[in-house]
């Protein structure tokens, strides 16, 4: 045990007012780095002050340890930088407290690191979600594309989740956004085009494939209706319609030749997969629009139903494709940001949408944990 004295004589209040006058007084104890094997423990007076500034009667501020902390700073600290790096089981046996005791420390060293500072000059800005549980519970995730660090982080898949985002963000910020990427889903277009208008919406590049891809595959099932072929014979065909030309091995390149003798139309629609695909990769991004205005004509006269229902589709979101090819952006920071956080899921921080959103943030913010042993 060791016992701690203070030597300044005004006392702080969390909220920054220093006064003398103090409500009454208590001793306390901190958990502090172990010596060896020993545990270390501080303790020192502590007071209660009725803070003008608040209204209210508030414990004051301690320069060893948190606010509501009952573990002085440098221990705090040494626990959450594994934390970013372990699971909490692991570092809970490493430093010898509870692993609810982990879990409280990170969220007091999350809350003391991530403030509005981190809104600040956000330009380009993705968004997108990822399930937590089963059960349709997913967290809706905001990352900026500059820093390539989360900035936001809220439970749900609604309007109402992004919404959150904006009003913390406030419409002088809001205003300076120029981008945002996201997915096909019509869930945060309508958020982001009524609370930042002037913003550029992108679609991710990888989700527009993924639709021509299934306008392919739909070809195809409808080929092997037409010709009363089990859908089972036709399985080896769909690994060459859905890889690239460039990709295709010998035996696939037979299928390609041998699809555009006996069933042009299912070709075709293997061709125009990969003239559309030229959009990202040939073409000059200052062409795109007229490429993909033409590319669309040619897929209506192909009288393919699957790729005329995707025209309408690529119709209905054709500015925020050519926004995505002009910036030179994609939702692909956000899911490698998804990955990242499948981790930390995996390595077992809990399964409460507030534990995980807290791990996040300590693990994908940005935030740097200053040892004792650096200061």
């Amino acid at each position: 045990m060791l016992g701690l004295r203070r030597r300044r004589r005004l006392l702080v209040c969390p909220c920054g007012r220093k006064q003398r006058g103090r409500y009454d007084t208590s001793r306390r104890r901190w958990r502090h780095l172990d010596f060896g094997a020993c545990q270390v423990w501080l303790e020192a007076d502590i007071h209660r002050i009725d803070c003008r500034g608040c209204g209210r009667v508030r414990t004051e501020e301690l320069p060893w340890a948190r606010p509501g902390a009952r573990h002085s700073r440098d221990f705090e600290d040494v626990i959450a930088w594994p934390a970013q790096r372990m699971d909490k089981t692991s570092v809970s046996r490493l430093m010898r407290c509870s692993w609810e005791a982990v879990d409280r420390i990170v969220g007091r060293v999350v809350v003391e690191h991530v403030d509005d500072a981190r809104l600040e000059d956000v330009y380009r800005i993705g968004v997108d979600e990822i399930s937590y549980k089963r059960g349709h519970k997913y967290l809706t995730v905001v990352a900026d594309h500059d820093t390539r660090k989360v900035i936001w982080v809220q439970e749900g898949r609604d309007k109402e989740a992004f919404e959150k985002f904006f009003d913390t963000l406030g419409d002088e910020r809001s205003e300076q956004v120029e981008a945002i990427t996201m997915d096909g889903s019509g869930i945060y277009r309508p958020v982001a085009e009524g609370r930042a208008p002037q913003a550029e919406i992108c679609m991710d590049p990888f989700h527009v494939i993924k639709w021509v891809n299934e306008a392919v595959d739909r070809a195809r099932t409808a080929q092997a209706a037409e010709a009363l072929i089990p859908s089972a014979q036709w399985r080896s065909t769909r690994a060459a319609l859905r890889k690239g030309a460039e990709n295709l091995t010998d035996k696939q390149r037979d299928i390609i030749n041998q699809l555009r003798r006996t069933r042009y139309r299912l070709w075709r629609a293997w061709e125009l997969k990969e003239e559309f695909r030229d959009v990202y990769r040939v073409i000059d991004p200052d062409e795109a629009r007229t490429y993909l205005k033409s590319w669309c004509t040619r897929a209506l006269r192909s009288r393919i139903p699957s790729m005329r229902n995707l025209v309408q589709r690529i119709r209905n979101h054709f500015d925020a494709i050519i926004a995505a090819i002009e910036l030179g952006l994609s939702n692909s920071l956000l899911e490698g940001i998804n990955s990242k956080i499948r981790v930390i899921q995996r390595r077992g921080y809990g399964h409460s949408p507030e534990s995980l959103s807290t791990m996040i943030y300590l693990c994908l913010s940005g935030i740097t944990i200053t040892l004792p042993t650096e200061r």
